[in-house]
């Protein structure tokens, strides 16, 4: 999608793939100019500390608790925190990304709304990207919570399926931010903003739509919604 942009706008656009965290720290700290991230309690405190401007809405998908087909825990059809009882109380092997991503802030959120205080062996801290922590509950037989997307992106690389979806607590909204430029001066806030303009635009906003694996979409456009 970046590379669409670049052609119409002539603007070379360097991408850093990181976590939620971790992008906002980069911004935080002056070393990008957009942040496209979804964790929104941490996106409410960059914004309040006047490290970010001009956020918008600009795609969504939803989170997935995905695990071994034959479901040892029986978590099927529960929902989220239901489900994550029950993964600890019985001690199944769980991953988590554990790295202040959006992902992980989910996890955690979900963790706390039913009362449990996951520690112990079963749980899998891996301090990876998605995609590795989905490759090690394949390789530990573990349930692990991604979102729709990666989970779409990685489905022929592991064997883990659906097990949970559809709880509103598993919501993914994802916003696009500008730097602040009063707080970091050298950021390009002038393309920045024509970045954020052009991704929310109903051309933008088509080409997230259409992305796609296998015919099944990975985002939703958002910035409408």
């Amino acid at each position: 999608m970046c590379g669409l942009f670049k052609e119409k706008f002539n603007i070379k656009v360097d991408v850093i793939a990181v976590g939620s965290g971790k992008a906002l720290e980069l911004g935080e700290n002056g070393d990008a100019d957009i942040v496209i991230v979804h964790s929104p309690v941490a996106e409410n405190a960059f914004i309040d500390y006047g490290f970010g401007v001009n956020r918008l809405s600009v795609m969504y998908n939803d989170f997935v608790i995905v695990g071994p087909a034959d479901d040892p825990a029986g978590i099927k059809g529960e929902t989220a925190p239901d489900a994550f009882k029950k993964i600890a109380d019985k001690k199944y092997p769980f991953t988590s990304r554990g790295d202040i991503s959006g992902t992980h802030k989910k996890e955690e959120e979900i963790w706390a709304s039913a009362g449990i205080k996951h520690q112990g062996e079963w749980y899998i801290q891996t301090t990876e990207g998605m995609g590795r922590t989905l490759q090690i509950a394949q390789e530990k037989k573990a349930y692990s919570l991604v979102d729709r997307g990666t989970y779409i992106a990685n489905q022929d690389k592991v064997d883990l399926v659906i097990l949970n979806e559809g709880d509103s607590r598993l919501n993914n909204p994802y916003s696009v931010i500008a730097v602040n430029p009063a707080r970091h001066p050298d950021v390009n806030y002038i393309y920045a903003m024509a970045f954020i303009g052009w991704i929310t635009s109903p051309e933008g906003q088509k080409i997230i739509g259409e992305f796609n694996k296998d015919g099944k979409a990975l985002f939703n456009p958002g910035s409408h919604k």
